[in-house]
């Protein structure tokens, strides 16, 4: 969108502010509020931020400023604020690109993939829970009648949410996304919403706005809205299935797509498979970014009877024990996963080992039809069907020994990532829990 298009939109409908935005490691969307007024200096200029005060990026409190550049093709209009828009940016400082600006680190691999004449188009299924909390600071699904073992679209359950469910759906409408599916989840209080696939880059725009607008009307409620990976332990946790394709470079032809096959893959989408399988453990350490992740990689299940995260390092047809799933023909379906992932640096992450995967002509060997939460350990040891990582400092670990991801990040953002998620683990393993506390005081 050229300025001259979004002088235009700005007089059409009234914007008099916008959010200039970017997200750090985390994901999390950090932002100024910039009047309608000063429109030419922000397109220039940006907006800019104290970088060691907006989360990790890479800079210290002694570091020159960063700018925050729009991209104007990522305006939104606020629909609960009509007069304000949201638009996301790359970080600069000193009129450089900045190599810890996740959103970057994800048009590098795209710009990687389109020399090689793919476009990587991708869906996302974002999981939520909406809780309330009590007066002594904890929180519980805020429903009280929300307390069936298996609430999976539960009808009355959904229907008590649908004001929140609607209103957002219809925000998405008002958006364009074409929002199609929308249910309760496995776990009590536990929502989701689905909407049309995009290119990469517009679907982790998406995806972050989205997660802005979920706590933002939850939180209009009366609500938390969470999309952490595992807030309880005998419920469902929050996943972010990643839906996965490439297309030709006028994105008209899924060059996955292979009716003749079986599974209705061509032998490219074979081998980006491949690729993802390889590299599963390394790209855990993005996809599954913090501690919590790994309490909901667990083979055990809550009180539904199923975990409905992956554990294993296989693929399937539409077989929801597998890490990766294929639901329909002509995509894939990674669910590892989950809602602390930062959009930006696992679809890059996903991109770069599926490439090499390709490059390589990776065989992601034969399809697997059981439900793997039933196999026996000798069982699967006997079928070298590897294991997903059990814990941060293992993902991390395995991170760092993957040169393919490391370089889809960037060497220098890579070891600065591994440098903050092995403080994030050394912060939490040498904290004493509540359970250590319960088990041991009395004992010993």
């Amino acid at each position: 969108m050229t300025l001259d298009q979004v002088k235009s939109l700005v007089n059409e409908n009234g914007i008099e502010f916008f959010l200039c935005s970017f997200v750090e490691m985390s994901g999390a969307p950090k932002a100024k509020v910039v009047p309608a007024t000063h429109l030419d200096d922000m397109a220039t200029e940006g907006a800019g931020f104290a970088g060691f005060a907006a989360g990790e990026m890479g800079q210290g409190p002694h570091d020159p400023d960063m700018a925050s550049i729009p991209d104007f093709d990522s305006l939104t209009i606020v629909p609960w604020r009509k007069n304000v828009a949201w638009v996301t940016g790359n970080v600069q400082v000193n009129d450089q690109p900045w190599p810890y600006c996740p959103r970057t680190i994800l048009q590098r691999q795209l710009e990687n993939s389109k020399q090689k004449g793919y476009i990587f188009n991708v869906g996302v299924e974002a999981e939520f829970m909406l809780l309330k909390g009590d007066e002594n600071g904890r929180y519980a699904p805020w429903d009280s009648l929300d307390t069936l073992e298996k609430p999976c679209y539960d009808l009355q359950s959904l229907h008590r949410n649908l004001d929140v469910m609607m209103t957002l759906i219809k925000y998405m409408q008002e958006l364009g996304w074409s929002p199609y599916a929308n249910d309760h989840e496995d776990a009590n209080c536990q929502f989701e919403i689905n909407w049309v696939y995009s290119d990469a880059l517009t679907t982790a725009d998406r995806h972050t706005f989205y997660k802005w607008m979920v706590k933002t009307i939850a939180e209009e409620q009366g609500l938390l809205a969470t999309f952490m990976p595992k807030p309880f332990a005998n419920l469902t946790g929050n996943g972010a299935h990643l839906h996965m394709s490439l297309w030709d470079e006028e994105n008209q032809e899924n060059l996955f797509l292979d009716q003749e096959d079986r599974n209705g893959l061509s032998q490219l989408a074979y081998w980006f498979m491949g690729g993802i399988l390889k590299h599963a453990k390394a790209l855990a350490a993005v996809a599954n970014p913090l501690v919590n992740s790994y309490k909901r990689l667990i083979s055990g299940a809550p009180r539904s009877g199923a975990t409905w995260a992956p554990v294993y390092i296989t693929y399937g047809g539409s077989n929801r024990t597998q890490m990766v799933r294929i639901p329909a023909p002509g995509r894939i379906e990674n669910r590892s996963a989950d809602g602390a992932a930062n959009p930006y640096l696992v679809m890059a992450a996903m991109l770069a080992a599926g490439l090499d995967g390709i490059e390589n002509k990776i065989d992601p060997g034969e399809r697997n039809d059981d439900n793997l939460y039933e196999v026996l350990e000798d069982e699967l040891r006997r079928r070298e069907i590897g294991v997903l990582p059990r814990s941060l400092k293992e993902a991390v670990d395995c991170l760092e020994a993957d040169e393919v991801i490391k370089q889809a990040l960037g060497s220098e953002y890579a070891d600065y990532y591994i440098q903050v998620k092995n403080e994030e683990w050394r912060q939490y393993h040498n904290t004493v829990s509540k359970w250590e506390s319960d088990n041991y005081l009395g004992l010993y």
